[in-house]
């Protein structure tokens, strides 16, 4: 994948971007909430990457890192454009109509966690959606937000718990 220098040969972009184009998709989808404006901050984030390629400095972080960087910074910006029209909730993303009851339990979780991300403040939910859907370390996340690992840890901790707590909440008013 990298050549000697650092740089992400063609190769390695065409790698990364079969190990990531999902992962990348999900995280921006569960940001965004919108399956349009998802595929176009996929598709922005791979066209940077592709062009700074041959840039990367492996010391600053992975390529899988340098994505998810750049992918965040592109929902960010189009968070920011929302600002002036009508904001869209998280659950764009329908579900499946499943028969069986354990495969219903797994639908209704799916749909309290995308309420619960959706509860959570941008920055909670952001940290959030970098861990588990960039499948960062702590450093990879420490970088794509531009904080020390200890502070990327701490907010990760926060968000997490503050995450479940409103889980926990939501689970509790469906059972009354």
């Amino acid at each position: 994948m990298p050549n000697t220098d650092g740089a992400l040969d063609e190769t390695g972009f065409d790698a990364l971007y079969r190990d990531c184009a999902k992962d990348v998709h999900g995280y921006a989808l569960s940001l965004l909430g919108e399956r349009a404006a998802a595929e176009d901050v996929t598709a922005l984030a791979f066209e940077r990457l592709y062009r700074a390629r041959l840039r990367l400095d492996r010391r600053r972080g992975t390529p899988r890192a340098w994505l998810f960087a750049i992918a965040r910074n592109a929902a960010l910006d189009e968070l920011r454009r929302r600002r002036h029209r009508p904001a869209s909730g998280l659950d764009g993303e329908p579900g499946s109509d499943p028969a069986a009851g354990e495969a219903f339990d797994a639908v209704e979780r799916r749909a309290t966690l995308r309420k619960a991300l959706a509860a959570l403040t941008p920055r909670e939910r952001e940290v959030v959606l970098l861990k588990f859907h960039g499948q960062l370390s702590n450093s990879e996340l420490a970088r794509a937000l531009g904080v020390s690992e200890s502070n990327a840890g701490t907010r990760l901790h926060r968000a997490l718990t503050r995450l479940r707590d409103v889980c926990g909440e939501l689970e509790q008013r469906e059972v009354a």
